[in-house]
């Protein structure tokens, strides 16, 4: 290979361009970003970067000395892949040629229907969302998060030390279920109340009300909750439309082998928009989790560069981490694929539970609560047995 192309400039594509010069590939290597900056940490956003506590220099993913001997086209989005004639068309109109991609592209945030140029409502998932959020938090208020997942509890945590007057609207009747489970999704979520955080569930949100401004969420039983501020943390969808045509197999993002392979060849995909096969669930799962973003492409890589069959090693459970309310919430493993859920060590009450999951009898999944120690046990003895 002369040339590759990553398309997508966040820690996903990082990490693929860091493994492409750790695996020895020393040609020519381009990286496609459709935001103007250049790579940062997003976990922050929603936690000390809000807060102000954290700057946009703290960010930065690369090191100063870091050098990829790569070339940066930042702040124009790919709008098209052409295998046959192997290049990568631009928004402004350039196109890439290269004989292998990189395909990183991430998600975006799910946005409400009929939000749209209204003042006062944000999503969460770029810097310059978190810049124009920030603003607005600084001036107080009365905040409703709609979504109750990690994304808008940790939100909601850090309007909550700001002063702000808060409201967090969840249509399922038990919050960050999906991930965790019943039980321990309501442990988790009674963080909320636990700080005086109004927590509305089992209803979902009809629209917004405000003529330029919001000025209330309309929930779908007749309530109004005034908002001065709202925030939509309903989830991501991958970044793939500009993929349709391509040919290449599109299922809930990119679907991949459990290498990163897709149905064309010399092309890869990892982080947020890849649906990798999990040989240990027996189907494709597509993780939006920091450390998958940081650890798979080292296996993408070695695929693409070898031009042809690859033994994939099985990946670990996937991790992931909160800080809500000064709480440090850690899980790995899957919570779906367990039968029981047991409390190793600390309460519930306490909120410094160590949880395990487990299926038939074998465990399968970690939850800590301020266990840290305890979780990175469980965490590598999860591995292990996996």
């Amino acid at each position: 290979m002369r040339t590759v192309a990553v398309v997508g400039a966040s820690l996903a594509g990082l990490s693929a361009a860091r493994s492409l010069r750790k695996q020895g590939y020393d040609g020519r290597l381009v990286v496609v970003g459709d935001e103007l900056h250049r790579p940062y940490d997003r976990p922050p956003l929603s936690k000390e970067f809000l807060a102000g506590t954290l700057g946009e220099a703290e960010l930065a993913l690369e090191s100063d000395d870091e050098d990829l001997a790569a070339e940066w086209l930042l702040g124009t989005r790919a709008v098209g892949l052409d295998h046959r004639g192997r290049t990568v068309r631009l928004a402004d109109g350039r196109e890439v040629r290269a004989d292998g991609f990189v395909l990183a592209t991430g998600a975006a945030a799910r946005t409400l229907p009929g939000s749209e140029g209204l003042a006062g409502v944000h999503t969460l998932r770029t810097l310059d969302d978190a810049r124009a959020l920030r603003d607005e938090l600084a001036r107080g208020g009365r905040l409703v998060v709609i979504g109750g997942g990690f994304i808008g509890a940790e939100v909601a945590s850090t309007a909550y030390a700001l002063g702000l007057e808060v409201t967090v609207v969840e249509a399922a009747p038990t919050p960050l279920a999906g991930p965790l489970g019943e039980a321990m999704g309501a442990v988790v979520s009674g963080l909320h109340a636990d700080h005086g955080v109004r927590l509305v569930c089992g209803v979902g949100v009809k629209g917004l009300s405000g003529e330029s401004r919001v000025d209330a969420v309309l929930l779908e039983d007749g309530r109004s909750l005034p908002a001065d501020i709202v925030v939509v943390g309903v989830g991501a969808r991958p970044n793939v439309e500009w993929l349709e045509g391509s040919g290449i197999a599109l299922d809930n993002g990119v679907k991949c082998g459990a290498d990163g392979r897709t149905s064309l060849a010399g092309v890869v995909a990892v982080g947020d928009c890849a649906n990798w096969y999990d040989p240990r669930a027996g189907h494709h799962r597509r993780v939006e989790h920091w450390t998958g973003a940081r650890e798979r492409p080292d296996a993408a890589i070695a695929t693409l560069l070898a031009q042809g069959a690859v033994e994939p090693g099985v990946p670990r459970p996937p991790y992931f981490w909160s800080d809500q309310y000064g709480v440090k919430i850690q899980f790995a493993g899957h919570a779906a694929a367990a039968d029981s859920v047991t409390v190793e060590a600390g309460s519930a009450d306490g909120r410094d539970v160590l949880a395990v999951y487990r299926r038939a009898g074998d465990p399968v999944a970690v939850l800590g609560m301020n266990q840290p120690r305890l979780f990175t046990r469980w965490r590598k003895q999860l591995a292990a047995t996996s």
